[in-house]
Parts: C-alpha cells; structure tokens; sequence
C-alpha cells in the first residue's frame, strides 16, 4: 500500500509541477505528508475522479510529447552528423539489387522476411524506386530475428541462393514472400519453395545452395553488419550512409535523398 501512495504521490507532485516560492514547503516534504496521510489523496480523488483522471491523461500526453520532441531531435543530430561522415557497408559486386547498378543514391535495406514492418518498409522501397527511376539502388540485406521469425532466416536463406543464380529472380521472390507474408506464417518452408518455382528459379539447385557456405556466410556478414551500424530491430535503412531506423513514411526517405541528388 505504501508503494502505492508514494507512486501516486510521486505523480500528483510532477502533475501539479510545483512552482513554489523559495519560503515554500519543499516537493518532499509535501510528499511525505501525502504518504504519512493518504486520506488527503484518496478524498482530492474522490472529490472528481473525473477531472483527476483527465489531468493524468492530460499528463501523459505531454509526457509522450515531449519524448517525441526529445528523440527527433536527438536522431536529427545523428542524421547531421551522418551526412558529415556516413556509414560505409560493404556492398560486393555480385550482390542482388533492385533499380539502377550506377545510381547515385543505394539504400541498403536491412531486414527480415516475416517481419509486418519490413513488409511495409518493402513497400516504400518500391515506392521509392518509382519515384526517382535511374537515380536509387536498393540493396537487401538479410536481418532475421529468429527468436521471434522463425522463418525468416528460411527465406533469407532461398532469396541468396536464388541470387546465385539470378538477381532480377531473387527480387521477385523478395516481392513474392513480404506480399505473402500470411502464407508465409502460415505454410512456412513449403511456402517459400511454392514462391521459389513462382518466380522460375531451379528450386532444386537453390535448395542445395541455401545450406551452403557462401549463403551462411552472406546472411552472417549482413546480420553483423547491421549490428555494427547500431541496428537492434528490423527494418533498418542506410541511404547514402545515413541511417533511418524503422519502417518510415516515403517522405523521410524523400528528404535524404533529395539532399543527396541536390534538390529541395
């Protein structure tokens, strides 16, 4: 019960913020009247439970508000500092991609195959591409978070295999697995090779490629990679080398990307 009534004691004070004058009682010292007389809490409650509980929400609403503010402002720095000094992936000639090979701009898209936000972040990466034709290099990487996606690492594993034989395949299987994603979660591996035959790759030679060597250490460079860069959760984005950590709108990706092609 104690703990309690110092919680809520805790939060009346922040509530009320507490503009005293310098001949005021002190924040604890009111505090510690409320614990050692709760009455007086319960009977301010009970007088308008409505308005006390509109005053919290009011509260908590400013709260987030200011969390927000906090954490853009924050990620701009970042950004502005990125622009300085991007990152710098490692990105191998043979790697698949989608949209221009010369590109002034590449993103690399880090992600995971079963997410629902990576699904979305696949959205925007075409939306993307139809925005600026000839001026965006999209680069997958693989990002599986098997703890939770259990087949996404399956996926990723088809889609590089699927690479080894044909970029352009690989990205219709890409486009094929996130716009089934509910078959998917649901018909898992049979899934994936129904998808793999879909887009005409030998699903037999990519069956066999998947559990090899050069796909295991392609998927590990990726999830170290993405790591590095500060990633802990899917999607995360490089765009010239500034980051973007999450499934954004198009207007986000507008914005480094014009900055980088010079435009406003």
């Amino acid at each position: 019960m104690k703990t309690r009534i110092q919680a809520l004691s805790t939060m009346l004070l922040a509530i009320a913020g507490l503009t005293l004058s310098s001949c005021a009682p002190s924040a604890p010292q009111i505090q510690k009247v409320m614990e050692d007389n709760p009455d007086i809490l319960y009977k301010v409650i009970q007088k308008d439970p409505k308005k006390f509980l509109e005053v919290v929400n009011e509260a908590a609403q400013k709260a987030r508000a200011q969390e927000e503010a906090r954490y853009q402002e924050e990620e701009t720095k970042a950004r502005e500092e990125e622009y300085k000094n991007p990152k710098k992936p490692e990105i191998a000639d043979n790697r698949a991609f989608e949209g221009t090979k010369d590109a002034p701009v590449t993103i690399v898209e880090y992600s995971d195959f079963q997410c629902p936000f990576c699904r979305r972040g696949a959205a925007t990466m075409t939306a993307v591409l139809k925005e600026y034709p000839g001026k965006v290099k999209v680069v997958f990487k693989n990002f599986p978070i098997e703890r939770i996606h259990p087949m996404a690492l399956p996926a990723s594993k088809m889609y590089e295999a699927i690479a080894l034989q044909d970029i352009e395949k690989a990205g219709k299987f890409k486009h094929a697995i996130f716009e089934g994603q509910d078959e998917l979660n649901s018909g898992g591996e049979k899934f994936i090779e129904e998808a793999a035959k879909k887009v005409g790759a030998n699903v037999a030679k990519a069956k066999k490629d998947m559990e090899g060597e050069e796909v295991k250490k392609r998927i590990d460079a990726d999830r170290a990679e993405a790591e590095k860069f500060g990633f802990s959760g899917t999607p995360g984005y490089l765009v010239n080398g500034v980051s973007l950590k999450g499934a954004y709108p198009i207007d986000e990706f507008k914005a480094i990307i014009n900055k980088h092609l010079g435009q406003k």
